[in-house]
């Protein structure tokens, strides 16, 4: 038996994310132990002591730090995770680049496409595999559309559409926190959400050349934070003083992909109704195929004139054997995780680009631009292609 190599693990930001991506690299251990791979939980930043304390007790990391720049250069650090928030992501990336370490880094990649471009190139000159946070294209059953549409078997493709619907912003009493702020997220659904989209109709059919888009903010001020470490979910009070919202809550792109075909993506924040109701249509010449994260382990197949019938995920999807034994059992959202992690491990065992790359990151943030461009202005934007090591057509 091949001894297991160990990698010395390094997470900056112990939020949710954070959480979810120790959990992922343990779990690594347990579904693919044909790896070969032992993480080791190295050292954790945070400028929050009890998501510190919880690093070190719960997740087990053997040394904390309220400085994410201790954990980057420690030597014992061999890859680093950037659980951050979005305005953060630029200058942690950057220093994980320059010390030659890969990293495993959440979207939006950078504030805008100017960022992303800087920190995929900077990976790039450093010769780094890395990993980005597009866990949806992970799903089973989106791997078995790719194969769909790639293999032929649903025709020439005609059109696309996606819809990432979610609620999580509907209450106009939620905290005004950094995700609505231009400076320190970005853009909002655009780069939150609909990146996810771009990327999942990007890896299942190909590039998108072309956008027009419409955005727009329903809910335009909301209550100040009660501190500066504010969740995403607090709740302010009727009586609070509020701030402006400064960045979308919904946008809606019509798309033309490079094979021709074209597409809808649209996405919310403050649908009030759908908790992540995230979609995926893809429609051909002989077939069509329907996916809906919310129902997640279920794909709905029209090959033939007698309409949908619902498949269940089974071992032929994806890395679904991986975890459950056959159909009918079902795998959820750190399930999704674990395979990002091991493709972010496997790139970095074998030296080669397996999990979304950087470039993939900038890819989508170079679409969200174009859908700025075209919303402000009013037209059709192309797309500006990018350099490096894609995974969309891998």
């Amino acid at each position: 038996m091949v001894a297991a190599r160990e990698v010395g693990v390094g997470l900056v930001s112990v939020g949710w994310m954070g959480r979810v991506h120790a959990r992922a690299y343990g779990a690594v251990r347990v579904h693919y132990p044909d790896l070969a791979v032992s993480p080791r939980l190295v050292a954790a930043a945070d400028v929050s002591e009890d998501a510190r304390t919880y690093a070190r007790d719960a997740l087990g990391f053997e040394r904390t730090t309220s400085d994410w720049r201790e954990v980057i250069d420690d030597p014992a650090v061999d890859v680093v995770s950037i659980c951050t928030p979005n305005f953060l992501h630029h200058a942690v990336a950057l220093a994980a680049a320059s010390a030659g370490k890969p990293f495993w880094i959440e979207k939006p990649m950078g504030r805008g496409a100017a960022e992303s471009a800087e920190i995929a190139r900077a990976a790039a000159e450093a010769g780094l595999v890395t990993a980005v946070g597009f866990n949806y294209r992970h799903a089973p059953a989106v791997a078995r559309i790719r194969e769909l549409v790639r293999s032929g078997a649903l025709g020439r493709i005609t059109n696309v559409r996606v819809a990432l619907l979610a609620d999580y912003s509907a209450d106009p009493r939620g905290a005004l926190t950094w995700r609505f702020r231009s400076e320190l997220a970005g853009s909002g659904v655009l780069g939150d959400l609909l990146s996810h989209g771009a990327d999942l109709a990007q890896y299942t059919v190909g590039r998108i050349a072309e956008t027009t888009a419409i955005t727009e903010r329903f809910i335009r001020e909301r209550p100040l934070p009660g501190s500066a470490s504010a969740g995403h979910f607090e709740r302010g009070s009727d009586t609070a003083p509020t701030g402006a919202v400064e960045n979308e809550d919904y946008a809606a792109l019509l798309v033309r992909f490079e094979s021709g075909a074209v597409g809808v993506l649209d996405s919310s924040r403050v649908a009030v109704g759908p908790h992540a109701e995230y979609t995926l249509e893809v429609y051909g010449t002989l077939g069509s195929v329907r996916w809906d994260f919310q129902r997640l382990n279920e794909l709905q197949i029209a090959d033939t004139r007698d309409g949908y019938r619902t498949v269940m995920a089974e071992s032929a999807f994806g890395d679904f054997s991986r975890f459950q034994p056959g159909q009918g059992t079902s795998m959820g959202f750190d399930d999704l995780k674990t395979i990002e992690a091991q493709l972010f491990l496997r790139s970095v065992l074998e030296g080669r680009q397996l999990a979304p790359s950087a470039s993939d990151a900038w890819a989508a943030a170079e679409i969200v631009a174009a859908a700025e461009r075209s919303a402000e202005a009013r037209s059709w934007e192309r797309i500006h292609e990018v350099s490096g090591e894609t995974t969309i057509d891998a």
